[in-house]
């Protein structure tokens, strides 16, 4: 059985976002699955409060939100999961939305900002797992709209 608890890059995968192209805009899809309460580390001031995960991530988008702002980030397109219909049987995430970045720099100045940093501890206690995946917006030009693929 494999471990599927992904809650935070692992250095060869920040690595290569960083070596993709730094100057255009990139999307951010976000697949998250909450825990069904929060993890906060000992010593926290919310540790040992009756937080969901919910709660926890809302926490995060709080704190975090000015600093994504500022950056010249935005949500592009939030949804809400209905079902499966292909992946793994029981499969769910919590929240699901795509985030727009003016650059992969502005990413990097807001992932390493110091208010950011003290965010991300709301997302750790959050998480489950996750997914983030990095891709380039737009349409491919030669094709129509309603074609696949």
């Amino acid at each position: 059985m494999t471990d599927d608890r992904h809650i935070d890059p692992e250095r060869a995968q920040f690595d290569a976002f960083k070596a993709l192209p730094r100057d255009t805009v990139i999307h951010m899809l976000n697949l998250v699955r909450f825990r069904d309460k929060a993890a906060y580390p000992a010593g926290h001031p919310l540790a040992g409060h009756d937080l969901t995960g919910a709660d926890a991530y809302a926490n995060y988008g709080r704190d975090s939100g000015p600093v994504f702002q500022r950056v010249g980030g935005r949500i592009v397109w939030r949804g809400t999961m209905e079902a499966m219909l292909i992946g793994p049987d029981g499969e769910r995430w919590d929240a699901i939305f795509v985030a727009e970045y003016p650059d992969s720099g502005a990413f990097m100045a807001m992932v390493t900002d110091p208010v950011y940093r003290e965010a991300v501890v709301h997302r750790q206690a959050a998480v489950a797992t996750s997914r983030l995946i990095r891709t380039a917006p737009g349409l491919n030009p030669s094709r129509s709209e309603t074609v696949f693929g």
